[in-house]
Parts: C-alpha cells; structure tokens; sequence
C-alpha cells in the first residue's frame, strides 16, 4: 500500500472465547460431540424465556411503528424509565439525558475507548474481560494495563497493586470495574468499591464500571452498583440486557453517566459518545421498546430470582467436583455466570497429555500442541481433544496465571454434571501424563 494500512494496535484485537470455537467446530466435524463452555450465552445452554416475555417482544414486533428509527440516544420512556431504577437506589441522581444506547455493550466499549487520547490510559482487572482490555490496548497501540485479582483471596482486587499502578503513571484517567466479574465471577465488596472511588477522586480519575451482570448474584450475595459508590467522581456506567433478561441476540446495551456536570472535560467526553452514536443514527429500536415492558413487569423479578437461584445451585454443583483436585486453586462464584479455576504454580507441564481415541483428532490437536503456546491454553486443547469439552485458558484473559474459564449456565443437571465430571477427570489424567 501507498501508505502504512493497519494501525500498530490492531495486533491487540483478540477474541479467545470465539477463536476457541472455530477449533472446537474442526475436531465437531471429525465426529465428536462438543460441550459448549466457552461462551456467556444462557440460550444456548437450554435455558427458556417464560412465555410472557416472548409474548410482550411478540406483540411489540406486529406495531408497524417499531420498525422506525428511534432518537439517537433512545427512546425517551425507556431513558425514563432506566433513570428512575438508578435514582431509586438512592446514590447518584440523573436524568434521562444521562443515558445513551448503543447496540450491545461490545459497541458501548469500543466507543468508549476510541474516543480517549491515544497516550492516556484506563487500567482495569486482570484476568481481563477480552473485550475491554482489547479495545484499551488498540486504541493506545499498547499491551493492557491491569490491576491484579487474587485467586487466593476471593479473586478480590489487590488495592495496592491499583494505587501504586495508578501513583506511579500520569497516563492513566480511568479505572475500569467489572462487578460482578467476567472472568472470575467475584462480586466487588462494598468497602472495596468505596476504596477504588477514592483512589479515582484522589488522583483525579473518572471509573467505567461494566454492570451487565449487577442483577446475576445468588448464593447470599449482593452487588452494589456504581451509582451507590461513586459520590461526586465522574463515571460511566455500562449495563443491558443480554445477560439478564436474557436476550443476548438483542444487541442491546447502554451507558449511564454520573457526575458529568462535576467536570468540563468529562462532560465533553460524554458528549462526544452521544455525537458518535447520532452519526449512527440510532441503536436497534425493538429491545429498547421491550425494557420497560419487561424489567417493568411484576413477574420479572420472581422470575429472575428464581434464575439465579439455579445459577447458584449450579455453582455449588461444580464446586463439589472441581475442588477436590488438589492441583488447582478453586473460588466458588457468587455472581455472573462463570468461575475461573486455575492451576497452582508448577503443576503444567511440557509434554503433557490426555488419551485420545480418534488417531484423525489426535494429529489435529498435536499439530496445535506442537507450537510454542502457554501451558494452559495446550491443556485446553487437549481437553477439547480427548474429552470434547471447549473451555477458555486464562492466559488469554490477560493474565499470567494459568487456567480456564468455565461458564454455569447448562440447565440439563445431567449434561451439567457429566461435562464437568469429564473436565476433572482430564485434568487428572493431563497432569499425570
């Protein structure tokens, strides 16, 4: 080309949760049977949407006027509608202007950091939701910056390794939140939020908090929302519907922004996410039609509690068979909908393997194998190999630790428990090989 094409952070787009897939569905076409645990997705693991909601998308779908464009930032009722649950919290107040929707989180993320400078920085958790830390590090053309989760304590943040990181580099103007956690499933503790609020108010720092699961907590557990902790620090929060209605097909996502009035530059930044959604003309208009309908609705609640109770008996169920290998370092979960199970130190490996029957998938997976790759994402080839079940190494989350992510969210008890039964039992063949 006349000139230099792709901009040197384009290397730092990756997605392992759907790269995954594609040698998932090559070892599928030799024959063998694929349990699904790479991916966020409650559809696709038998869960079913009562009746009453598809009746209301349904009914929304036969109006000849869902079929138009919407405002820009969406539809006013619906911004009305999503401004009055956060005021009810009784922390941050804010108006309907305050709020933008974007198709799905995936386009909120990247919008937010296409539009931060490219020397300054947002540092957030490590294991790193792919979408967020690839996105940071295109824009700025760096690897991620992260602040640790400690696996042997909760997956809780490590509030000194954030403050000296943030201390020590002028570049950063942002902390990212995930609560609660993808990959880990950790729920944020209060005390913690408020210390990460500090931490931002006293280096003069704006927070995105992703909340796409603040709804998806069990087991005793409780999530509190950005808009509870933030007093007067400016930040933005990222929620919708893909998770916790569930409707991931939806697209559906949006921002709330806090304290925009309290700093110029943050507003303007606000405001430069609202103008790049305008020039899109509009986010899809049927799932935004749908929200007040849905989450508005009496029976949504019990609905949803009765879901995360079974997400919760679900955790307990994986907990039982993963946490008497006494290789790994297990955390039961208590929101989201995945547990992030890692390898203690030393135990992987070179030249470690599992059994596999099929000489055809075998070659395939040795052929992967026989590059230099971490250890654990050879370990989750092999075990999609020999045992046909698609997990994520951790390594890919952007961090250092070795492991896999998990998802919780298989509703056939007896699938649940043969697919895990078959993850432990390949990992004490693997790490006796």
């Amino acid at each position: 080309m006349r000139q230099q094409l792709l901009s040197e952070g384009a290397k730092e787009l990756s997605y392992e949760i759907r790269e995954i897939v594609k040698k998932a569905e090559l070892i599928r076409n030799l024959g063998k049977e694929i349990y699904w645990e790479n991916i966020g997705d409650p559809i696709q693991k038998n869960h079913q949407l009562p009746e009453w909601i598809r009746q209301v998308i349904a009914d929304l779908s036969l109006q000849n006027d869902t079929y138009s464009y919407c405002p820009s930032k969406g539809i006013l009722e619906t911004r009305k509608f999503l401004a009055a649950q956060t005021n009810q919290l009784g922390g941050v107040q804010i108006t309907p202007d305050d709020i933008c929707f974007f198709n799905g989180l995936g386009d909120a993320i990247a919008k937010v950091y296409q539009y931060i400078t490219p020397t300054s920085r947002v540092i957030g958790p490590s294991p790193a939701y792919s979408t967020h830390s690839s996105a940071e590090a295109a824009h700025t053309g760096h690897e991620p910056l992260t602040y640790k989760l400690d696996p042997n304590n909760k997956w809780f943040p490590d509030i000194d390794d954030l403050y000296n990181k943030v201390k020590y580099n002028p570049n950063i103007v942002g902390i990212l939140i995930i609560n609660p956690d993808n990959p880990t499933g950790m729920v944020y503790p209060y005390e913690t939020l408020k210390r990460i609020v500090e931490i931002a108010k006293e280096f003069k720092l704006f927070l995105i908090c992703d909340e796409i699961y603040i709804n998806i907590t069990y087991n005793g557990a409780k999530a509190y929302s950005l808009a509870e902790v933030i007093d007067d620090v400016p930040g933005i929060s990222m929620k919708g519907i893909s998770k916790e209605l569930p409707w991931p097909g939806a697209r559906c996502g949006w921002m709330e922004y806090y304290n925009r009035d309290k700093d110029t530059d943050f507003n303007r930044f606000c405001q430069a996410l609202d103008n790049a959604k305008m020039i899109e003309v509009c986010s899809t208009k049927l799932p935004q039609l749908a929200i007040p309908k849905i989450l508005g609705d009496a029976r949504f609640k019990a609905y949803r509690d009765e879901t995360n109770r079974n997400i919760g008996r679900r955790s307990k169920i994986i907990a039982d068979i993963l946490r008497t290998v006494p290789q790994l370092t297990f955390n039961e979960t208590f929101g989201a909908f995945y547990n992030t199970i890692i390898f203690r130190e030393g135990t992987l490996k070179p030249g470690q393997q599992m059994h596999i029957a099929d000489e055809r998938v075998r070659q395939l997976v040795e052929s992967w194998t026989s590059q230099d790759i971490p250890h654990d994402k050879r370990f989750v080839y092999y075990l999609l190999g020999a045992k046909g079940v698609c997990v994520v190494p951790i390594s890919s989350f952007c961090s250092e630790l070795q492991g896999f992510r998990v998802t919780l969210l298989e509703e056939n008890e007896e699938t649940l428990i043969k697919t895990f039964k078959a993850i432990r039992d390949g990992i004490v063949e693997y790490l006796a090989g």
